[in-house]
């Protein structure tokens, strides 16, 4: 659950903390007052788009913080481990700050990552219902997704299944669409490759003989300083009275000194080691010496052969190894052109058979999407009947057609009738705002125990009815909120009277600036607050009697809902 959030600098809201508890939390507050606001900075929090609109006018940066609660199975606490991010005792914490420059700079437990590892992090955390899910059910594009949700495992695995044979469909398709293709264009293409493998091959290149010419080419352009550096230090060591010289005097001396006093023995034995070692190395200069050659034609030898392999570099790779690696896979596209017949037969034939393999398992998935299907209309038409929609008849339409799609063969679309004797439509050209609502709420009754986020957020989701409609749409967003943490925010008495915690947010005039503020009301506190939802501004003995009487049966309902 979002156990606690902390906002600055947002909008106009200058300074704000609130922590927030289990079960069914409602916000309230005068139209204005930054209800929605709140919303907005936890949407920004898990990932929404951001701008520098929101950043309070005056200062350099909005920041905004939350403390997350979770199970050590959540699937959160995987994808933070994953990114090698630890979780200590179930808390997460996102930190997300939008700079004035555009900049957004975000944290997961005090790591900074991207805003797609956010966002998708956020997904099983948060999940924020407002207007554009609306737009979602009404997008007929959306209902495949939404059935194969409500499937669970057994639909995720089906569509596993097929998506790896729909895989290997794609890429033979691909073969042969590229072995088929125009025959000028195929003849052309083997000239190409023809002279490209030619030309490689007649280079004969050698793994790391581009680097061995290199140190060639630098130590013949500097001969003259080479065979100087390397003559003076073998005169310093070789001759009367030069270095090997002192070693070997030195080594006598402390071997004399030896046969007196032991302790002399192990410098000995170091000078005696260090005088043979360096008589060899006296000896291998001496040949390097006798073998340094210059020789003017060598060196363009090697700069015709470095020119070379710079030229093949820039065509096909940027190593010597690069280019040797395309030869090969040029080789194995001349092979497939030369061959072209008898490899368009044979891909045609494992096409046709990765066809049949498909089509058994999209018709297989179809079924089970039907049944599926059922039993999702069966849950919706009891959820609307719960939300006084009970005339409404609600149908999932499959169209299974011949076109292999990565998502199935199936068409999906949500038909509804409203009212008796009309034939059902589809659900983007009957339902009103209100139904809209009730129809959404339906779904996500169904769908919070298929998703396994921590807290669900509903924006406004109540607008557009009253009555007793509002008093079911209450009660149901209570039985969601029984399973995961809710947070709502509404005008309607009815929905306010059914939650567990009851927050009132203000906003008000400090020095000329207009400052938010939360606060979590008393039973008293509630029960104005429900008059004033009820009645406006105009509170008497009877409006007040009736919010007492409204959280009084709220009380008695959700005490039997959870005995239930």
């Amino acid at each position: 659950m979002l156990a606690e959030l902390s906002i600055k600098n947002f909008a106009i809201i200058e300074q704000l903390t609130v922590s927030f508890q289990k079960g069914f939390t409602v916000l309230t507050g005068e139209t204005g007052a930054g209800k929605s606001i709140i919303i907005d900075a936890i949407h920004l929090l898990v990932g929404g788009r951001g701008s520098v609109d929101f950043i309070r006018h005056g200062a350099d940066k909005a920041e905004i913080e939350g403390l997350f609660l979770v199970e050590d199975d959540h699937p959160a606490v995987d994808q933070l481990r994953e990114m090698g991010i630890d979780v200590e005792e179930g808390m997460i914490v996102l930190k997300r700050d939008i700079h004035s420059s555009g900049k957004s700079v975000c944290r997961m437990n005090g790591k900074l990552v991207t805003i797609s590892s956010l966002r998708q992090l956020g997904a099983n955390l948060v999940d924020i219902h407002g207007q554009h899910e609306h737009q979602e059910l009404m997008d007929r594009n959306s209902h495949l997704r939404l059935l194969d949700e409500f499937g669970g495992e057994e639909v995720k695995k089906t569509l596993k299944e097929y998506a790896t044979i729909f895989r290997e469909y794609k890429k033979l398709k691909k073969e042969l669409r590229n072995l088929t293709e125009n025959e000028q264009q195929m003849v052309q293409k083997y000239d190409l490759l023809s002279f490209q493998h030619q030309e490689i091959l007649s280079a004969n290149l050698q793994i790391g003989e581009d680097e061995t010419l290199l140190t060639e080419k630098k130590r013949l352009m500097n001969f003259e300083q080479l065979f100087h550096a390397v003559n003076m230090g073998y005169d310093a060591l070789q001759g009367e009275q030069k270095g090997l010289d002192w070693l070997g005097l030195t080594m006598n001396h402390l071997e004399e000194a030896s046969q007196i006093d032991e302790k002399i023995k192990p410098f000995y034995e170091i000078v005696s080691n260090c005088y043979y070692q360096m008589e060899d190395v006296v000896g291998e200069l001496r040949q390097y010496l006798d073998g340094l050659e210059f020789n003017p034609e060598h060196i363009n030898e090697v700069e015709e052969r470095l020119t070379v392999i710079h030229q093949l570099k820039r065509k096909y790779g940027n190593t010597v190894e690069e280019i040797l690696e395309y030869v090969a896979k040029i080789e194995e596209e001349i092979e497939l052109i030369t061959n072209r017949e008898s490899h368009i037969e044979s891909i045609t034939n494992k096409l046709r058979s990765v066809e049949k393999d498909l089509l058994v398992e999209g018709k297989h998935l179809s079924k089970l999407r039907k049944r599926v299907a059922e039993t999702l209309t069966e849950k919706i038409e009891k959820e609307l009947k719960d939300l006084y929609m009970d005339k409404t008849k609600f149908e999932v339409r499959i169209v299974a057609n011949s076109d292999f799609k990565a998502d199935g063969i199936d068409e999906v679309e949500f038909f509804v009738s409203t009212n008796p004797g009309e034939p059902k439509k589809p659900l983007a050209k009957v339902a009103s705002g209100g139904e809209l609502s009730r129809m959404m709420l339906a779904l996500k009754t169904i769908f919070s125990n298929h998703q396994g986020v921590t807290s669900i957020i509903f924006d406004e989701v109540d607008t557009g009815v009253s009555g007793r409609v509002a008093e079911a749409i209450g009660e149901k967003i209570y039985e969601i909120s029984v399973d995961s943490q809710v947070l709502s925010i509404t005008h309607l008495p009815q929905v306010a009277s059914m939650g567990d915690h009851h927050y009132f947010i203000t906003k008000e005039i400090k020095e000329d600036r207009t400052v938010t503020s939360i606060r979590i009301l008393n039973e008293q506190e509630r029960i104005t607050e429900l008059a004033r939802m009820n009645s406006g501004s105009k509170m008497t003995e009877a409006t007040i009697n009736h919010a007492k009487e409204m959280l009084h049966i709220a009380q008695r309902k959700k005490s039997e809902k959870s005995s239930g």
